[in-house]
């Protein structure tokens, strides 16, 4: 069954508001929704935001029977071709503020147990989505910062729950299918345009929502 991991109720809405929805329940204070949308049945979590929230999350869709996992969602982007509105499959996930580097000598991102800072996600080039890069982190950036580390990794989308639910989805060797919908762009003016821009993204992952499923489903 397709698990879904969420941050906020209004990117849940995104699909919800499309569902059938079959039954609402709360564990460990997350909103769970089992649901159908197009024919399938689904798990989703509602997380709340951070990384902490979407791995218990998604450690609590795998619990309810979850053997193929999800997240969407809303994120800022990092280059110019990161358009307002437009939705971005992730090929590989990133957690930016995780750093062993002072007693490994590993790159920044690389967990104690890996060599590699980078969850690799499925993405095919028959996709009809572009692809994308997404930093995680346990803050929303309001500058420029981290510019140099997020070159270096060649990240071109941040957010703040998506590599951790890679994490999860890796060491339970399921796949992980992510989308994210660029609601604001890397600067001091991202709150102001996160405010504005919010509903328009939001708009365009509900629009794409077939599609993504059509992706986690049969890749």
């Amino acid at each position: 069954m397709l698990g879904i991991i969420v941050a906020m109720k209004n990117e849940a809405d995104c699909l919800l508001s499309q569902s059938k929805i079959i039954r609402r329940s709360r564990q460990f204070g997350k909103e769970i929704y089992r649901a159908e949308f197009d024919g399938n049945e689904f798990i989703l979590v509602l997380s709340g935001v951070g990384k902490d929230n979407a791995a218990s999350a998604a450690m609590l869709a795998l619990t309810l029977g979850a053997d193929t996992i999800l997240n969407f969602g809303v994120a800022g982007g990092l280059t110019h071709d990161k358009k307002i509105g437009m939705v971005f499959q992730i090929r590989k996930a990133v957690e930016i503020d995780f750093d062993l580097s002072a007693i490994n000598h590993t790159p920044v991102g690389t967990h104690n147990e890996r060599s590699d800072p980078f969850f690799v996600l499925p993405y095919s080039n028959a996709s009809p989505f572009l692809s994308g890069i997404v930093a995680t982190a346990d803050y929303f950036a309001c500058g420029d910062d981290d510019r140099q580390l997020l070159e270096a990794l060649g990240a071109d989308i941040r957010e703040m729950e998506g590599a951790a639910v890679a994490h999860i989805a890796s060491n339970a060797e399921v796949p992980c299918y992510m989308f994210k919908a660029i609601s604001d762009n890397a600067g001091e003016n991202s709150p102001n345009e996160y405010a504005v821009n919010c509903a328009l993204a939001l708009r365009h992952l509900s629009e794409n929502m077939k599609n993504i499923f059509a992706e986690a489903l049969h890749g």
